[in-house]
């Protein structure tokens, strides 16, 4: 009795996992679903002025280079 409810519970436990869905993403094919990228310069603190978000990337990498921090 015990070996038939153990093999019973064993064949429950092994036809469960067959239960798997499919992972695969939907899309609709030349359509972009995800939300549309800005430039670095637009919005935010520049508003749309590339040459001064130039000058401030520019200005930053200066800070970060140990030859100009240590002379």
């Amino acid at each position: 009795m015990k070996k038939a409810l153990f093999l019973a519970l064993t064949a429950a436990i092994g036809l469960s996992a067959c239960g798997e869905y499919s992972q695969v993403a939907s899309y609709k094919p030349g359509d972009y679903q995800g939300k549309s990228d800005t430039r670095p310069w637009e919005g935010g603190q520049f508003a749309g002025n590339k040459q001064a978000w130039e000058a401030a990337l520019a200005s930053r990498n200066q800070a970060q280079n140990e030859y100009k921090r240590t002379n």
